[in-house]
């Protein structure tokens, strides 16, 4: 929760985490993915990242704005404190 409340600090604007929304649809993490709303986030995506998500059936989406209502940054990973770690490096 640490790191969490870092991340918060260090946004001045929004920050949006969603997890396994693809499970909502009732969709593997591959028909997420090949939605066009997320089929351009997954072209920049490693193999390696989006090879674990499958495997794992796990999908953490972390989107934040740092310093606009404008201008975000989407971190997608299977690990939340790694997701939430690449956020805080990130800025």
């Amino acid at each position: 929760m640490e790191k969490l409340n870092e991340l918060i600090k260090l946004c001045k604007c929004g920050i949006y985490l969603n997890i396994n929304t693809h499970r909502d649809e009732y969709k593997t993490v591959e028909e997420y993915f090949e939605s066009p709303i997320y089929k351009e986030d997954l072209d920049d995506m490693p193999a390696e990242l989006f090879n674990k998500m499958k495997e794992l059936d796990t999908i953490i989406e972390l989107q934040f704005y740092p310093t606009t209502p404008v201008g975000f940054y989407k971190i997608y990973h299977y690990d939340l404190e790694t997701a939430i770690d690449l956020a805080i490096v990130t800025i």
